[in-house]
């Protein structure tokens, strides 16, 4: 029942966005009582962290899934890039602004978690990507993955790109290419280039 009440709540916070959902959606949406609910989470804060948390640890365990498979290192980035976009409905609603306005210390929680678990998976793109010389062997590995992660965090920021005028996809897009010709060699180029093509 648990697991049901967070999978629920999470199809309506990424729909509509963490703050705009309430309790009593939620409860309509599951066909039960408020009050049921309460029973597993105190609050409507509880019950927040706890999709948080879950969102998280879904979308860490398929970039895992992804990361293992140890395929091209520029392939593998599009792979992470898709899987993220269709595991969240960010085009739906500003889940994340709202998540930062609404619940800060979630919000830096969250964001702590996945530079952690980013900063690893960035670090071991690169160091395969100059082992297969399709990145420069002279870029600085952990400086890369920090701008690498400031820059995909900043592109979901609507303030910055507003809703209706940016579409995910593309941003998602023109920023790995961004990030791929910065650090590329020609076969690196190559590469992205094929990848582009197939977008």
């Amino acid at each position: 029942m648990e697991q049901k009440i967070v999978n629920t709540s999470n199809e309506l916070f990424l729909t509509y966005g963490f703050k705009s959902v309430t309790m009593d959606d939620i409860a309509e949406k599951l066909g039960m009582s408020k009050k049921t609910i309460y029973n597993y989470y105190k609050t409507k804060n509880d019950l927040v962290r706890a999709c948080v948390m879950d969102i998280f640890n879904a979308v860490s365990e398929g970039i895992d899934q992804i990361c293992i498979i140890g395929m091209n290192p520029i392939k593998e980035l599009f792979e992470v890039k898709n899987f993220i976009l269709n595991h969240l409905k960010s085009e739906k609603s500003s889940p994340l602004f709202q998540l930062k306005k609404y619940y800060p210390k979630f919000f830096y929680e969250l964001q702590k978690k996945q530079f952690e678990v980013m900063s690893e998976c960035v670090q071991e793109n690169l160091t395969r990507g100059i082992e297969r010389k399709l990145y420069r062997k002279e870029i600085d590995i952990d400086f890369i993955s920090r701008i690498y992660f400031s820059g995909i965090t900043m592109i979901k920021d609507i303030e910055i790109f507003p809703k209706g005028k940016n579409n995910m996809q593309e941003l998602q897009t023109q920023y790995l290419e961004y990030h791929i010709r910065a650090i590329a060699t020609k076969n690196g180029i190559s590469e992205l280039e094929k990848m582009l093509k197939n977008e």
